[in-house]
């Protein structure tokens, strides 16, 4: 790592550096060099003198810097003298640049400054295009506007050769004065400049920026830096809306600037095109009540302190986004702050001390914790401590009361002096009391009688919070300077219940601005000196008891008599040191680092740690601790699908940031970072509005799709696709793992929890919520979360008491074993198990008949593609048709399939009269079209918490349904094999899920669906549409005794049913939703059918009689891939049909089960009639609210 170096002003304006190789702070060689405060760049560092001119400090290098000087000579041929300067009038100067339009004579060269010299004098070029000439440099043309060349021709009238001249900069390693270029145009006086810009995002740049603001407001830009011109040329005004009073500019494109009412203003548009931006966007300022007062930017943060010294940072700040999101409210109390290389963070702290970030890195930008920057001073070799409140108070305070002048430089404005007072002053109490008082405004010091009993502990004036300004420390002097000299209350009578509450440390105003801060002011460094100089001979003279009370503030740092005292910091620049988070330098050795879980100041932590050890804990006890709050980010490249035409793939860079709040809540942004038509933008997801992250297909890519609320309405999903698979499970899981935290979900599925299947057999779980059912305020369908669980499978189905089980494509069943409670050992982490799948992908063949050649591969412009899927609708050839995801791989070839519906001839053709009707198995003479099925079978192997329950495969599986409360031996679970028995599962148990075997019962005909609900209630569905109730099932007799055959639906086939715990619904064949009227205990096979809806191709019934169902469709969007959730909303006791539809998330989606989910809304008290009640039923007692008859 290269040697750099840390700079900082102290408050008398001496300039310090600090290398990275070093161990000691060393003053700059110009012992009258007097700064305001520095900005740091890659080997330079700019200044703000107190004489109101831009200093530049170049860093010594081995390459010195040169610039070269160059002019023309023109000449004319004539016949009388030959080439001659004596030119026409239409002709380019004598003597000019290279375009011929500026005269630039020889004796019109100046050095820029006295920081260069010449290194020779003028000599003409004796190269011609970079080749050597024969000619004196001689270039020969037509005429001027012509191209020149070295070879001189019968029609040569005019010639040229160039003159060169070397200067050289002297000033490296020293600070030199930036000479003013146009006295009109002069933005002198600045109150604040920064460097950067030196890394552009778009391109790497070679040298830096330069910003400065004038003591009017005003931006101004240094034009002309350039390698071989460190120091610039000229100034260019920036147009502002507002009064600037300070800025702060990155290594890259983000600036911004501090109004001078506490907004804050953010410069957007900064290219190398445009240096200096294209506009202006206002920030407002952290604190909604304080206003900021110092801006800090980095490569891609920004940090600010505001006028209570809280620290905050800026959240999701890029190049794309320079305005960022939000602010974080960071531990640590400081008067300003400086980002360096590698967003490090410098900052000078309340106690005037240098703190240093540590933990800062690229994916924690704001860091965890504050050390202080504990470097050798002096020349002995002890470690520059952590400043306390008693060496600021004692010698600057009293140092700035003959030191400090006002705006006009008036010396008449000192107030006189008094010597009595000086003389018996004790520093020692000036010392500790600002240790407690600044944070948080109270006077609370040691106890009054203490003080009063000691002898040297006189009546002394109350110390006061210091003001830090946007121009450093100048202001925090004035605040001593203008006050009137009467005595204020002494710390001895202060009372006692002031103690009870720390309010803000107070702003003080100077006279001269009286309500707000004074941006600038001019300080009397001199008379700073004497004043201090006089104080120290004043403790000399006062003898050893004060000299050694003087001490008792800072034992272990002070120093003796004579020797200079550590430096009162007021300013620290990083930009040009080069550490980070894993450089091992010597004086950031974290020996007690001020962690940012303390809301205590520095100087507090030192005054708290000197006191006696019951007043500690008291004082401590009345200001409790807090938590700091932190920023971590991940970043990344992906594809990003745009979704507007141009439609295509693009590459995006994406950062997701995650913020922890003091309470510990988390907050995280999804940003995705884009460039179109050279023009930088983003998108952006807040993570507590996301509400389903699941795998797509897309284009044969790693692609996942990131839903909201908003972008479910608009079937507008934000799809991104990774490099492998590997990232973009890493990518979800990280999402899916912040959703979780955001909205305080635990990690494994909570038994209401609602499961569902995507076409892909992705298996996605909802947390639900009272408000899920709740009949005043259900919640939206749209808004709800849903997160995919490790697995694959066709179907779940699951019920209150945790149970679930599942059916992969190929039959297999599974149970799931991720629940804590099914854990051997509790708090051990889910058991995984491999979990295999194999499934089936078709594709159609299709052709049409004429009467040429028969059937045919040729079909009518109207027809559909002769290789399709089973709509018709899209084009599928053997060749383009993948498996549903990466993770599948082919295990089979394609061959013709003969088990199809309709049956097929012995080829495995099905005939039709066209392809929008129904196919069979045999040809006829009206069938003009005919279509044969391929298939191909993939398979996939994961690791998941599904256990395999051998060895019958399934069709269709159910678990009755029941309240969260119920208690029971077994739960029944019915289930038919892929062959159409019916089945009955026993011995399943919350504590053996999978039970222990399989009952049959027998069936006159296979079946295709089964369902049972509340009070044993099993309804089956036979193949041929048929519908069945099974009676007599009970827990003593789990199989029941026989079927009951229940007409369906007139003219229509019965395909699915759900029973719930009052309720039964079926979807027919034409996805029409049928409900059962009459329902009742004494006739549980009801009376009729009546018709609900359409559009549905599943249904779930709750234990609730609450319905769900898997739409085929959402009503305009038809473009959407069949398959979206949606809610029956108004279902009741008295409305068990309901009213009306929500949908939610859509786009294949499979199955989904809520008969998990018995979580009832809490119903408000009602109050009991004034009389007896008019009813002529006899009223029930309220624990048969749930009789046997209906749920068990």
């Amino acid at each position: 790592m290269p040697i750099t170096l840390l700079w900082a002003v102290d408050v008398y304006g001496r300039v310090y550096s600090l290398s990275t190789a070093g161990q000691r702070w060393v003053r700059a060689d110009d012992m009258l060099l007097e700064l305001k405060r520095v900005t740091a760049g890659k080997g330079r560092c700019w200044g703000i003198g107190c004489d109101h001119y831009v200093y530049l400090n170049i860093l010594p290098s081995e390459t010195s810097i040169r610039y070269r000087e160059e002019t023309y000579e023109n000449q004319r041929w004539n016949p009388v003298d030959g080439f001659t300067d004596v030119l026409l009038p239409t002709d380019r100067w004598p003597w000019s640049d290279v375009t011929g339009m500026n005269p630039q004579p020889l004796h019109s060269f100046q050095l820029p400054s006295r920081s260069w010299e010449w290194e020779g004098d003028w000599y003409v070029d004796q190269t011609c295009g970079g080749e050597p000439s024969q000619t004196g440099g001689w270039e020969y043309a037509v005429d001027f506007p012509a191209n020149f060349s070295p070879d001189k021709k019968w029609n040569s009238c005019v010639r040229r050769r160039r003159w060169i001249r070397y200067r050289r900069y002297t000033a490296q390693g020293t600070w030199a004065k930036i000479p003013l270029d146009n006295l009109r145009k002069t933005p002198l006086p600045l109150c604040d400049i920064s460097c950067g810009g030196w890394e552009m995002s778009d391109q790497s740049g070679r040298y830096p920026y330069l910003w400065g603001v004038s003591q009017q407001g005003q931006v101004w830009f240094r034009e002309g830096i350039h390698p071989r011109v460190p120091e610039g040329t000229s100034w260019e005004e920036v147009e502002v809306p507002k009064e600037v009073a300070q800025l702060s500019a990155g290594p890259g494109d983000l600036l911004w600037a501090l109004l001078w009412d506490g907004n804050l203003l953010v410069r957007t548009g900064l290219t190398l095109d445009s240096p200096t931006g294209t506009s202006w966007v206002e920030v407002e300022s952290p604190g909604k009540e304080v206003e900021a007062l110092h801006v800090a930017v980095g490569a891609g943060v920004v940090w600010v302190v505001t006028k209570d010294y809280k620290v905050w940072f800026r959240r999701g700040v890029n190049s794309h986004n320079p305005c960022g999101s939000g602010w974080i409210s960071i531990g640590g109390e400081m008067m300003m702050v400086d980002v360096g290389l590698n967003d490090q963070v410098w900052a000078v702290g309340e106690d005037r001390g240098l703190y240093f970030r540590i933990g800062v890195a690229p994916s924690e930008p704001s860091g965890n914790g504050w050390i202080p920057v504990s470097a050798q001073w002096g020349s002995n070799k002890e470690v520059l401590p952590q400043r306390d409140g008693g060496e600021f108070s004692g010698q600057v305070t009293e140092a700035s009361q003959g030191s400090v002048l006002s705006c006009t430089d008036s010396d008449s404005e000192l107030g006189p002096t008094e010597p009595q007072r000086s003389a018996t002053s004790t520093p020692v109490l000036e010392a500790e009391a600002p240790s407690i008082v600044p944070l948080g405004g109270s006077n609370t010091t040691a106890p009054s009688q203490e003080i009063k009993d000691s002898p040297s502990a006189p009546q002394h004036d109350a110390p006061k919070a210091f003001i830090p300004t946007s121009d450093s420390f100048i202001n925090s002097l004035v605040s001593d300077r203008d006050r009137a000299p009467t005595p204020q209350a002494s710390i001895t009578e202060i009372p006692q219940e002031e103690d009870e509450e720390l309010t803000p440390a107070p702003i003080l105003p100077t006279p001269q601005a009286t309500g707000h801060d004074v941006p600038w002011m001019n300080v009397d460094l001199e008379g700073a000196e004497a004043a201090r100089s006089a104080e120290a001979a004043r403790h000399v003279m006062a003898g050893g008891g004060e000299a050694a009370t003087y001490a008792l503030g800072s034992l272990e740092s002070s120093q003796g008599i004579g020797e200079e005292e550590g430096p009162v910091w007021a300013w620290i620049s990083g930009g040009g040191c080069d550490v980070d988070a894993t450089s091992q330098i010597s004086w950031l050795s974290p020996t007690g680092p001020l962690t940012s879980s303390l809301s205590l100041t520095p100087v507090q932590s030192a005054a708290w740690s000197e006191q006696p050890q019951q007043q500690e804990h008291r004082e401590i006890s009345k200001k409790p601790l807090e938590r700091s709050n932190s920023v971590w980010v991940r970043k990344g490249t992906l594809r990003w699908w745009r979704d507007w035409k141009p439609h295509r793939w693009l590459d995006v860079a994406v950062a997701l940031e995650q913020s922890t709040r003091s309470d510990g809540r988390k907050d995280s942004i999804f940003f995705v970072y884009y460039t179109q038509y050279d023009e930088k933008k983003y998108l952006h997801v807040f993570i507590n509005e996301v509400t389903v992250l699941m795998p797509v297909l897309r284009d044969c890519h790693y692609a996942f799709a990131v839903y909201t609320a908003e972008r479910t309405k608009q079937r507008w999903p934000l799809v991104l696709a990774a490099q492998s698979e590997k990232d973009m499970n890493d990518w979800l899981n990280l999402l899916s793992e912040c959703c979780c935290e955001c909205r305080g979900i635990p990690s494994a599925p909570s038994r209401p929890a609602l499961w569902s299947t995507t076409s892909k057999g992705d298996i996605m779980v909802h947390e639900p919520s009272f408000s899920l059912e709740s009949p005043a305020h259900t919640m939206a369908c749209d808004l709800m979360f849903w997160r995919q669980v490790p697995g694959h499978l066709r179907c779940v189905e699951s019920n209150s008491l945790g149970l679930v089980w599942g059916i992969g494509w190929d039959g297999t069943a599974w149970v799931y074993t991720g629940h804590s409670e099914q854990q051997p050992n509790p708090g051990d982490s889910t058991q995984m198990h491999q979990q295999t799948d194999v499934r089936s992908i078709h594709v159609y063949e299709n052709q049409r008949w004429n009467p040429m050649t028969g059937y045919t591969d040729k079909g009518l412009p109207t027809d559909r593609p002769m290789w399709s899927d089973e709509s018709g609708l899209k084009e599928c050839t053997k060749g383009n048709t993948h498996p549903p995801s990466p993770q599948w791989s082919w295990i089979s070839e394609w061959a013709v399939d003969f088990n199809i519906p309709g049956g097929t001839d012995q080829e495995g053709w099905q005939y039709a009269a066209d392809f929008p009707t129904t196919f069979h198995g045999h040809k006829t003479m009206k069938d003009f079209v005919r279509r044969r099925r391929w298939t191909r079978r993939c398979k996939i192997t994961i690791r998941s918490p599904w256990k395999q329950v051998p060895p019958i495969c399934l069709s269709d599986i159910s678990l009755m349904p029941c309240l969260a409360q119920s208690r029971m031996e077994q739960v029944p679970v019915w289930a038919l094999s892929d062959k159409g028995d019916v089945l009955c599962r026993l011995g399943v148990s919350p504590q053996n899920p999978a039970g222990s075997s399989w009952l049959h019962v027998g069936t006159d005909q296979p079946f295709k669906s089964i369902s049972i609900g509340g009070a044993n209630q099993v309804w089956a569905i036979a193949k041929d549409g048929a519908v069945f109730y099974r009676g007599s099932v009970s827990p003593q007799n789990p199989a029941g005794e026989c079927w009951y055959h229940i007409p369906s639906p007139p003219r229509q086939t019965l395909r699915q049913l759900s029973v719930g715990r009052t309720s039964v619904f079926a979807v027919d064949e034409n996805s029409n939703l049928w409900y059962r009227q009459g329902l009742t205990p004494s006739y549980p096979q009801g009376s009729a059918w009546e018709l609900i809806s359409n559009n549905v191709t599943k249904v779930s019934v709750g234990p609730l009689d609450q319905v769900w169902i898997i739409a085929d469709g959402v009503p305009g969007f038809p473009a959407e891939t069949p398959g979206a959730i949606c809610h029956r909303v108004g279902v009741g006791p008295m409305q068990p049909k309901g009213q009306s539809w929500d949908y939610g998330i859509g786009g294949g989606w499979e199955h989904i089960s809520v008969r998990g989910n018995s979580a009832e809304a809490p119903r408000a008290p009602h109050p009991p009639p004034a009389g007896p009640s008019r009813s002529p039923v006899p009223q029930r007692p309220s624990t048969q609210v749930n009789g046997n008859a209906v749920c068990v």
